[in-house]
C-alpha cells in the first residue's frame, strides 16, 4: 500500500505545519525496546519517558514498550493489567509455560503507555545454551565475568523468543515495528533477523561503547577518527565482545539512526555504517499562559539558593547577594568528558579579569555531580545551623521590637530606640554575631569525600587556588550527590535548583547529545555548550545567532583548549557585564526556543525512521516517495528583531547586549512575534535555492 500524505504535526509557536507521511497505525504494532524502561540508569531513561506521550498519541495502545523486570521498579512503576492484544497474550504465556516470568502494565508516566517486562533472573539457567545460539548466529562469544554482557543476552534473548511467538500468532497482519536503542537491547535485534522474524527494525546509538571510552581516556578522539585501529582500542579495554554486539546490531537493522550530527559521524568511522536518520533528543515543553510566569519562578528558586549561600558562607558573607550571579554543571562525574577540566581552568581566568576590573559581581559556581561519600560534611551542616539560629534570633526580636514599637505608637510617643530595644536584645544579638565568627574559609564540598585526595575536581581546586577566600569574586561549592527536596542542605530538586540559577555551563568534550542544557532553555535558563555536543550542533543547524538567544557554544572542535579556555572565559565575563534587565530579556529569548526542543516537532524523526524501516523490511506492502530526508532539514531562528544588524554574517555578536536595549522599547511579545514571522521555511544546508544561481551575492552588510 502506498502511505498516504497528510499534516499529522500540529504547527508550533511560530513554526509552519510541516506535511509528513502518515501511517495505518491500525494496521501495525510498535515495540520499543531498552535496557531503562522503567529502570533509570542515564539519559535514555529521559528520552523514552518523555517521548511516550506523543507516541501514545499517535499509536494508542498499538505501541508497547519492553525492557528488564525489577520488583522494585515494577511495584512502585508499573499498574499491572492483562494485554489487550490476544496475541501479545499469547505470546506471553508460552514464554511463561516455559519457565521464563514476563510482566504486563501501564507505566506510570505521562501518556501511560503499555510495557512488557522481562524477569532477567528466572531466566538465567538458559544462559548457557543462548550463548552458543548467538555463537552460532553471529560467532560473538561473551565472557562468563561481564554480567552486564550476559544479562543483555538473557533480555536479547528473551525479546527474540516473544517476537517470533507472536509474529506466528499474526501472520502477518498486523506488521510488526522492533525500535531497540543501545547495545544492551541490541542483542534481540540480532537474534531475530537471524531467525528470519518479520519484523520492521530500527537501531537507535545514543553514544558509540567505543567513543565513550576513548574520550574518558583523553584521546585526541575528533582528530583522529579515521585513524583508529577499532579492534585494537576495543581490545585493549576488554569490551571486544560488547562492541561487536553493537556493531552487529548497527547492520543487521534495516534502519540505523543516532541521536545527533556528531554522533553520526563518530558511528560511521567506529561502526562502519552512516545512520540513515538523525533523530535528536526532545523534551516535553509546558507552555506558561503568561510570559511573567517563568521569570517569577526564577526569582522564588533564586531566593533559595541565596538561603543556601548565606548559611554556607557564614562569616564570609562580605559579598552583595543582590550582585551575585549563579552557575552550575551537572552530569555524570566524567571530568573530562563533561568539560569540568575546561570549565575549572576558565573559572580560574574568570576570577582573575572580575578582580582585575574590579567588578562588584560574585559568581558562585555550583558543581552537581555524583561522586563517593560517607555523609554530609560538618562545617556545612552547622552553616545552615548557624543560619536558622541567626533567623530565629531577628525573628524574636523583631516581634519584640514589633509590639514595643506599636505600643509607643498607641500613646503618641515618638519611639526610643534605647527603650524598645533593652540590653537583653543587644546581647542576645551580639552573642548570634559573634556565633557567626569563622577562622576557616567555607568548604568548598559539602560533603566528606571518600578519595578526597586524588579526586579530580578538588584536585584542580587545589591546582587553581579557588578556595572560597575574601578576595575572591568566584566561590565554588561541589555536591557530589544528585539534589533532592528532603535534603537537610540544599533542599530543592533539579528542576527547581536549574530555574533558580543565571547560567548552566556544559563545556563537554564528548555529549553525543546533552539534556542539560536542553532541559535549561526549556526552563528559559541561558547556557553553554559546545559545537562537539548534539544540542550545540543542533541549534547552531537551527538558530542564526544562538547566543543572543542565550545559548553560548564554544568552539572546542576547531581550536586549541587554550583557546577554548579564553572563549569560555569571556563568555562568562561579558554574561557578568549584562545588567539584570538584559538579563531578563535573554532568558525571554532562551525560553522562546523551547518549542524547537518539543518532541511534537522532533518526533517527526522518529516517524520518518519507522516509514522507513518499514519500506525496507516490507517493500510489497509499503513504499514511500521520498526515502532521503535530508538531515540538515529543519526551521532557522532569526536574530532577534530588536538586536542590532551585526557587521559580519558570519561572526556571532558578544553575549554583552547593546545599551539601546536599556531603554523602555523593549516589547517581548512584539519581539517575539516578528520572531515567528520571520522564521524561515525548511531549508537544507548547502542546498542553492532555486532561481538564484546566477544572482549575484547580496551585501553582507
Amino acid at each position: 500500500m502506498r502511505l498516504s500524505r497528510s499534516l499529522s504535526i500540529t504547527s508550533l509557536s511560530g513554526l509552519p505545519l510541516w506535511e509528513e507521511e502518515s501511517l495505518p497505525v491500525q494496521d501495525l504494532l510498535l515495540f520499543e525496546v531498552s535496557w531503562e524502561v522503567t529502570n533509570k540508569v542515564g539519559g535514555i531513561y529521559t528520552v523514552i519517558q518523555t517521548k511516550a506521550k506523543i507516541t501514545v498519541d499517535e499509536w494508542g495502545e498499538n505501541y508497547i514498550m519492553m525492557g528488564p523486570y525489577y520488583e522494585h521498579n515494577f511495584k512502585t512503576q508499573v499498574e499491572k493489567c492483562e494485554p489487550p492484544n490476544q496475541a501479545i497474550k499469547a505470546a506471553m504465556d508460552s514464554l511463561i509455560n516455559n519457565g521464563c516470568q514476563v510482566h504486563f502494565g501501564r507505566w506510570l508516566i505521562e501518556g501511560s503507555p503499555y510495557v512488557i517486562l522481562f524477569d532477567i533472573g528466572a531466566a538465567a539457567w538458559n544462559l548457557d545454551r543462548w550463548k552458543g545460539d548467538l555463537w552460532n548466529a553471529c560467532s560473538i562469544g561473551l565472557p562468563y565475568h561481564d554480567r552486564e554482557a550476559n544479562d543483555s543476552l538473557i533480555f536479547g534473548s528473551l525479546v527474540a523468543w516473544f517476537f517470533k511467538e507472536l509474529t506466528d500468532q499474526l501472520q502477518d497482519k498486523p506488521n510488526v515495528i522492533a525500535h531497540f536503542h543501545e547495545w544492551q537491547a541490541g542483542t534481540g535485534l540480532v537474534l531475530s533477523r537471524s531467525r528470519k522474524i518479520p519484523l520492521a527494525t530500527i537501531f537507535t546509538t545514543h553514544a558509540t561503547l567505543l567513543g565513550r571510552y576513548l574520550c574518558a581516556g583523553n584521546a585526541d578522539f575528533y582528530n583522529n577518527l579515521d585513524k583508529f585501529n577499532i579492534d585494537q582500542e576495543a581490545g585493549d579495554r576488554q569490551i571486544y565482545h560488547r562492541y561487536c554486539l553493537e556493531r552487529a546490531a548497527v547492520h543487521c537493522a534495516h534502519v540505523f539512526t543516532t541521536v545527533s550530527q556528531i554522533t553520526a559521524v563518530e558511528a560511521n568511522h567506529m561502526l562502519h555504517r552512516q545512520p540513515d536518520v538523525v533523530t535528536p533528543n526532545g523534551l516535553n515543553v509546558r507552555k506558561f499562559s503568561a510570559m511573567h510566569e517563568f521569570q517569577n519562578l526564577h526569582s522564588m528558586n533564586k531566593a533559595k539558593i541565596q538561603e543556601f549561600v548565606r548559611g554556607h558562607f557564614y562569616g564570609h558573607l562580605d559579598f552583595n547577594l543582590e550582585k551575585t550571579l549563579f552557575f552550575f554543571i551537572a552530569g555524570r562525574y566524567e571530568f573530562s568528558n563533561k568539560g569540568a577540566d575546561l570549565f575549572l581552568e576558565s573559572l580560574s581566568r574568570l576570577n582573575y579579569l572580575l578582580r582585575v576590573h574590579k567588578n562588584d559581581f560574585t559568581v558562585v559556581v555550583f558543581f552537581i555531580m555524583p561522586a563517593k561519600t560517607n555523609n554530609f560534611n560538618v562545617e556545612s551542616l552547622k552553616g545552615q545551623a548557624v543560619r536558622k539560629q541567626l533567623w530565629d534570633t531577628a525573628q524574636s526580636v523583631k516581634e519584640k521590637f514589633g509590639k514595643r514599637l506599636y505600643e509607643s505608637l498607641l500613646r503618641g510617643e515618638i519611639p526610643d530606640i534605647s527603650k524598645i530595644l533593652d540590653r537583653d536584645d543587644f546581647t542576645i544579638m551580639k552573642r548570634a554575631i559573634y556565633a557567626t565568627q569563622r577562622h576557616t574559609f567555607p568548604p568548598v564540598t559539602t560533603h566528606n569525600m571518600l578519595d578526597d585526595s586524588t579526586d579530580p575536581i578538588l584536585s584542580n581546586i587545589r591546582r587553581i587556588g579557588l578556595f572560597n577566600g575574601r578576595n575572591d569574586r568566584v566561590k565554588i561549592v561541589f555536591h557530589p550527590e544528585f539534589l533532592s527536596s528532603t535534603s537537610p542542605l540544599l533542599p530543592m530538586d533539579y528542576e527547581e535548583f536549574v530555574r533558580g540559577c543565571h547560567l548552566g555551563v556544559f563545556p563537554s568534550y564528548y555529549e553525543p547529545w546533552g539534556y542539560t542544557p536542553g532541559e535549561c532553555t526549556v526552563m528559559g535558563i541561558p547556557s553553554v555548550t559546545t559545537n562537539l555536543s548534539g544540542f550545540g550542533c543542533f541549534m547552531e543547524e537551527h538558530v542564526s545567532d544562538p547566543s543572543e538567544y542565550g545559548i553560548y557554544i564554544v568552539d572546542r572542535r576547531f581550536r586549541s583548549a587554550d583557546e577554548s579556555c579564553n572563549q569560555l572565559t569571556q563568555f562568562m565575563f561579558s554574561f557578568c557585564q549584562q545588567s539584570r534587565r538584559q538579563r531578563i530579556i535573554q532568558r525571554n529569548r532562551t525560553e522562546r526556543l523551547s518549542d524547537l526542543l518539543d518532541w511534537r516537532y522532533l518526533g517527526r524523526f522518529y516517524m520518518h525512521a519507522r516509514h522507513l524501516a518499514l519500506s525496507r523490511s516490507f517493500p510489497g506492502k509499503f513504499k514511500m516517495d521520498h526515502l532521503n530526508l535530508p538531515p540538515t532539514q529543519g526551521f532557522r531562528y532569526p536574530r532577534p528583531a530588536s538586536v542590532p544588524p551585526s557587521p559580519s554574517a558570519s561572526l556571532h555578536s558578544t553575549p554583552h547586549h547593546s545599551d539601546e536595549e536599556d531603554d523602555d522599547t523593549y516589547d517581548e511579545e512584539e519581539e517575539a512575534e516578528r520572531d515567528r514571522q520571520n522564521i524561515k521555511a525548511p531549508f537544507t544546508l548547502g542546498a542553492e535555492p532555486e532561481g538564484k544561481s546566477n544572482q549575484p551575492l547580496e551585501n553582507g552588510n
